[in-house]
């Protein structure tokens, strides 16, 4: 039965890639057609930038006359609309439906469709690209020789916590907390925090589970990899270490004394923030730089200029620093269709986004409206801090025609890329090979459904032990065996 079982699974993973490969390549010689004027449309998906988003529309009009003032391409990008709701799971219905368009931004589920050949690998193109290959840092090449299907260029995604100045500067325990950032210390600072008058109801918020924690406070406890070395030279998960028994504990503490966000499990992104602005909460995690600056920005616009952020250092315990970099491949980032009949021209378009006049128009947003020129030099405007960001790429360096006025990030901005960098380090995760992969997901929804109990009282803490049985009895045995072959 079981054999039979294994068979139809995989007669029916055949038919469903070659039902979309060939839906797709329909779709391809379709999508080759030509646009308004006669130019030659390239369809693209990406979260939030569809025909329905007015300033969606503007960037990728504006996008098009770039093209063919500067590179003389001719192209008519149409945008292609997601559903509302999880934009990954939205996409994959997208995708499995035949409607695979030439440039797609993947924010998850890509790994399937790759698996599927209908990605495109994008190592050829890299190497002769014009401009793309000067931003591409060496997390992206380790990526990329990984998993060649994906390309965001970016600055390192750690996240940093953020804190207001105002209360910050409050905290009668504030100079120590920086001085020696012990997850003690960090409890103490969230509790006097929150006994401040008019202070915050909560220490801490996140956005539905616990990552953004991890970000700041896993290293201190001694997890500084995905497979932890035993000492007996052999790896262990983490998430079934006893370092990871110890930091539930002190979430569970969190929880318990009202420092964590009781509403945790519900809150999405906007909702983290909006409580942050509001005053609510604390302190919460975003990405360093750019988005770092919106915060600032947003909450110097709610609560006035004493409300400038501060950057809070990663909780130093066994080891410092933010959560280890995974360089096995991009966890976000745009492919180009394998079956598209338009690779060469969407690749030139990434191509020019990379370019000193791609990345001006990227990163810089509208003339008049985000930034003016003022004495032949580029001031930004209070709506470029609070609303742009970069579409696309993020070099290292911004080289524009005339001098900036303005720096193109805050102080906070800039005090969190440094702090991402003073405390990179990589990961020693893989990829998880095809076979494995559903009893892997089975056994992180058994980790998530057993550390959420155990954060919010459910369970006791002692239950970890009876979660690690079953964790290897879901394949975690299987799984470490896999990881001491694999991992060198």
């Amino acid at each position: 039965m079981k054999k039979n079982k294994k068979f139809m699974v995989g007669a029916m993973s055949l038919v469903m890639a070659f039902g979309l490969a060939a839906c797709s390549e329909d779709n391809a010689k379709d999508s080759k057609g030509t646009g308004k004027d006669g130019k030659t449309t390239l369809r693209l998906v990406m979260k939030d930038d569809g025909p329905s988003n007015p300033a969606a529309v503007k960037y990728y009009d504006n996008l098009e006359k770039a093209l063919k003032a500067d590179e003389n391409i001719d192209v008519d990008i149409e945008l292609v609309e997601v559903p509302q709701g999880n934009y990954s799971e939205k996409l994959n219905l997208l995708l499995y439906s035949g409607d695979i368009p030439d440039l797609i931004y993947f924010q998850g589920g890509d790994q399937q469709i790759a698996e599927q050949d209908l990605l495109e690998d994008l190592t050829p193109y890299i190497k002769d690209s014009k401009y793309l290959k000067d931003l591409v840092q060496p997390y992206n090449e380790k990526r990329l020789a990984n998993y060649p299907y994906l390309l965001w260029l970016k600055p390192l995604d750690s996240k940093t916590p953020v804190v207001r100045a105002d209360w910050f500067n409050q905290v009668p325990s504030a100079q120590e907390f920086l001085a020696n950032p012990t997850s003690d210390n960090y409890y103490k600072f969230f509790k006097e925090l929150t006994a401040l008058p008019n202070g915050p109801k909560n220490g801490v918020s996140v956005a539905g589970d616990i990552t953004e924690l991890d970000y700041v406070f896993e290293m201190a406890f001694g997890i500084n990899q995905t497979w932890l070395k035993k000492d007996d030279g052999t790896y262990e998960y983490s998430k079934v270490s006893n370092n990871e028994k110890e930091k539930l504990a002190f979430y569970s503490k969190l929880y318990k004394d009202g420092i964590l966000d009781p509403q945790y499990l519900t809150k999405q992104w906007d909702t983290k923030e909006k409580a942050f602005y509001d005053g609510e909460t604390g302190v919460i995690v975003g990405t360093n730089g750019k988005v770092v600056d919106l915060y600032n920005g947003k909450m110097k616009q709610v609560n006035g200029d004493s409300a400038e952020l501060v950057v809070l250092p990663p909780a130093k315990g066994e080891f410092q620093g933010f959560a280890p970099t995974d360089v096995t491949k991009e966890s976000r980032g745009m492919a180009i269709s394998a079956q598209s009949e338009n690779k060469e021209i969407a690749f030139k378009i990434l191509d020019y986004l990379a370019s000193p006049k791609g990345q001006m128009f990227d990163r810089l947003g509208f003339e008049g409206e985000h930034y003016n020129i003022v004495d032949g030099q580029i001031e930004l405007t209070d709506k470029y801090y609070g609303e742009w960001y970069a579409r696309y790429w993020e070099g290292t360096e911004l080289k524009t025609e005339q001098p900036l006025k303005t720096p193109l990030l805050s102080e906070p901005a800039v005090k969190s890329q440094e702090l991402a960098k003073e405390f990179y380090s990589e990961d020693n995760n893989f990829i998880i090979p095809e076979e494995h992969v559903s009893k892997w997901d089975a056994m992180e929804n058994l980790y998530k459904e057993y550390a959420t109990d155990i954060i919010t009282g459910k369970r006791p803490i002692d239950d970890f032990d009876t979660f690690v049985k079953e964790w290897e009895k879901a394949g975690g045995k299987e799984l470490t065996e896999y990881a001491n072959k694999t991992i060198k």
